[in-house]
């Protein structure tokens, strides 16, 4: 033992604190070390350099609905394994695996609520289970979600964050991809509109079908968007592809979405594009109109002479109208 050691104060190790896990969390983009708190607080926005990172569902909708008058759609409905696939597992293990660590019936999580006093119905992909992936729930889903905004002439507002169908559905999970547009020709039939918002990832069938219908396709700052990954193409192809290849700020540039919108301001741009497409000067004559309109069936939505007549479809989803009734 050296004189400094003897003279100066012996430490108690005892006292020690140990800092607790998932305190600290590091930036995807920039490597910073972020507290997880401020992180939060920041809907998962690295406040040193921007960069949007995923968000669970629910929290998203926290943030985006108003906190009265919430609630909701179809969280019933379960995934079954119809098929009975199994890969390295089977698929039923899988989605059981995946309620389990999120707490999620399935990908999708869709509330009834308003925006700014606005009625409208939001949908939020929860990418933690199993990537997003679209199947017959997801579907399912969002079709109710159509057919609630139909009754109640509410807007619809959907946050894609996927990776595609499901493969492990088949078939089953491709056919979402006609079910959600058909859902989505009914809306804009009907005048309402529809506010898609793209993060990080948008890809596969989910792109290619509900993502890319909005009458505004919104994406969130380099949000990777594209239907095969940038890697895929690349071999298929066997060229370079140009730099930000499928991200938002280069489809912006191309003309494939409308605008880029950052997190923090998608609550206050959504209210304004809805009440603009809808023609509200006051949000709040919308809802004044909602409490005194007379629920109508599901009957009376599907049927073409039930529909309100003198609405124009504010939907740039172009398509023949026919006189012939509906089956």
């Amino acid at each position: 033992m050296s004189w400094l050691e003897k003279i100066l104060p012996k430490s108690d190790n005892s006292s020690k604190h140990e800092i607790p896990e998932g305190v600290w969390t590091k930036c995807d983009k920039c490597d910073q070390v972020l507290y997880r708190a401020e992180l939060e607080r920041n809907l998962n926005v690295c406040p040193k350099c921007g960069h949007h990172m995923r968000i669970k569902a629910r929290v998203r909708l926290n943030a985006f609905l108003d906190e009265s008058g919430r609630s909701e759609i179809g969280a019933d409905l379960e995934p079954k394994d119809v098929l009975k696939f199994k890969d390295l597992k089977r698929y039923r293990d899988r989605y059981t695996q995946a309620q389990k660590a999120t707490g999620e019936k399935d990908a999708i999580v869709v509330e009834k609520g308003y925006l700014k006093g606005i009625p409208v119905v939001a949908c939020a992909f929860e990418f933690s289970f199993m990537g997003g992936s679209m199947g017959s729930v997801v579907g399912a889903r969002f079709c109710q979600a159509v057919n609630e905004c139909l009754k109640e002439r509410r807007a619809l507002v959907c946050f894609s964050t996927s990776g595609g169908a499901r493969m492990q559905e088949s078939l089953l999970s491709l056919m979402q991809m006609a079910k959600t547009s058909a859902a989505l020709a009914r809306l804009a039939d009907a005048g309402l509109p529809f506010i898609s918002v793209m993060s990080d990832p948008t890809m596969g069938g989910v792109s290619a079908s509900l993502a890319m219908l909005g009458d505004v396709n919104i994406a969130e700052p380099n949000a990777l968007i594209g239907f095969a990954g940038p890697r895929v193409i690349e071999q298929t192809v066997r060229e370079k592809l140009p730099e930000g290849f499928q991200h938002a700020e280069f489809l912006l540039e191309k003309g494939a979405i409308d605008m880029i919108v950052a997190r923090k301001d998608l609550r206050d741009v959504i209210a304004d594009l809805i009440a603009k497409l809808m023609k509200l000067d006051d949000p709040n004559q919308l809802v004044q109109k909602k409490e005194s309109a007379v629920a109508v069936t599901d009957e009376a939505v599907s049927a073409p002479a039930q529909e309100p007549p003198a609405k124009k479809s504010t939907s740039h989803r172009t398509r023949k109208t026919s006189t012939k009734p509906r089956v």
